[in-house]
């Protein structure tokens, strides 16, 4: 909030004040304009020799000039360029309280702009991953709202998705959906969304596929789970009115197979993901960039194949409350500029509605607090435009035998400029 001005109270005994000082330095012309903010001026010669110092009349003593606020104008501060701001969200929740939270998220950012909604279907059965759940709706209607935003939805490739399935039977479902047994299951999730009128949705389709949790995992078969991925991407692309953008997003490292036996192709891929924690135990961030497979690999990987990258999930995990980690992470974030990231915001991974993190926390806010978009992330640099200078206008200086009385702001503005007395009469009166 700009400084109160506070308003200058005159007094008429001051203006009687002016008239002494005028008096008494009749002998000097007012030079014109106020004085110069820099006082350049060049010292006072010395005296060749002896001067003669005349009789100088006494100067009846001045009342001091009432004090005068000056105030000081604020320099506006110029807001970062930021067309080239990451798009970003969180993960606050699958259902419609996710939505509702997404408004209260940006209010503890300081207003910050929150364009990626970040949900997952369930992977129970196949009329979850058909779409057949409620919350959809409010996830579209909050799409929707503003032309600029995002819908992530995570998709399994199986139903029974957490549920422990052993290699050899997650080996014979995916040799089963790369023959496209079950090709109708995504026909009818991009029919559902297109009806909700949400076809640009990007859909990260079997994350983490590089791991062991899942059913959709890429282990027991690679080769039929690439098959399996592009079935999928043809059935989607093929409903009417669709504009999906397919996320390949493995987790960071190796894990139980290396991400990159398990990519199908530049044709099927929009974007390369990657689900980053701060895991393992010990492990530092430079490790997680340097490590086979790590942040670094990953950035290399998309931009050897022209994709963009992004990090569906990322947080804190096995090294607990870690606000170098956070800074760093959000550094990297910043330098590579993915198309979107959304952290995930529960326990122990968040910093919102998870109180087990309060450093973390402060560094996350600190950083993206207040932060707005222009309409799409703009990879050139742009400068913002110079805050206006004021003008000021020329200043006279001062006659070079002729030294200025400092006479206060007050009466100087009435007498319209400064009094200066000769430097020879100055020069006698030492």
């Amino acid at each position: 909030m700009a400084p109160q001005h506070r308003r200058v109270r005159t007094r008429a005994m001051a203006v009687g004040a002016a008239a002494v000082v005028v008096a008494a330095a009749l002998s000097a012309g007012p030079t014109t304009g106020p004085e110069p903010a820099d006082d350049s001026r060049p010292a006072a010669p010395a005296p060749d020799g002896p001067v003669a110092v005349p009789t100088v009349p006494a100067v009846p003593k001045v009342p001091a000039a009432p004090a005068v606020d000056i105030p000081s104008v604020p320099v506006p501060v110029l807001p970062a360029p930021l067309g080239d701001v990451p798009a970003f969200g969180a993960f606050l929740a699958s259902d419609a309280r996710g939505v509702d939270r997404m408004e209260q998220f940006s209010r503890w950012l300081g207003g910050a702009e929150l364009r990626v909604g970040h949900t997952y279907l369930p992977g129970n059965h196949w009329s979850d991953i058909e779409g057949d759940v409620g919350f959809l709706d409010a996830w579209a209607r909050w799409r929707n709202a503003e032309d600029d935003r995002m819908l992530v939805l995570n998709v399994p490739l199986q139903e029974r998705n957490e549920a422990g399935v052993p290699d050899h039977e997650v080996r014979q479902l995916l040799r089963r959906g790369a023959a496209g047994e079950f090709d109708h299951h995504f026909r009818a999730l991009a029919e559902r969304l297109v009806e909700l009128k949400v076809p640009d949705t990007v859909l990260v389709l079997g994350w983490e596929m590089n791991g062991v949790t899942y059913t959709h995992r890429c282990g027991p078969d690679p080769e039929s789970w690439k098959k399996y991925w592009n079935r999928i991407v043809r059935t989607m692309r093929a409903v009417p009115g669709q504009e999906f953008r397919f996320d390949f997003t493995p987790s960071r490292g190796r894990d139980a197979v290396p991400w990159t036996r398990c990519y199908p192709g530049d044709d099927t891929v929009d974007i390369v993901g990657m689900d980053s924690y701060d895991q393992p135990a010990g492990h530092s961030f430079d490790e997680q960039v340097k490590e086979p497979y790590g942040l670094q690999a990953h950035v290399d990987f998309a931009k050897a194949h022209g994709k963009p990258i992004s990090y569906p999930e990322w947080g804190l995990f096995r090294n607990g409350d870690n606000p170098e980690y956070m800074r760093r992470m959000l550094a990297w974030i910043d330098r590579h500029k993915p198309l979107y990231n959304t952290v995930t915001d529960y326990c122990p991974h968040g910093v919102w509605q998870c109180d087990d993190n309060p450093e973390s926390s402060r560094v996350y806010k600190s950083v993206l607090h207040g932060r707005t978009h222009e309409e799409e992330p703009d990879t050139t640099p742009q400068t913002p435009a110079p805050s206006p200078v004021p003008t000021v206008p020329g200043v006279p200086l001062p006659p070079e035998d002729c030294s200025p009385l400092d006479l206060g702001r007050w009466v100087e503005y009435w007498l319209g400029g400064k009094l200066c007395f000769r430097f020879d009469w100055w020069s006698r009166t030492r």
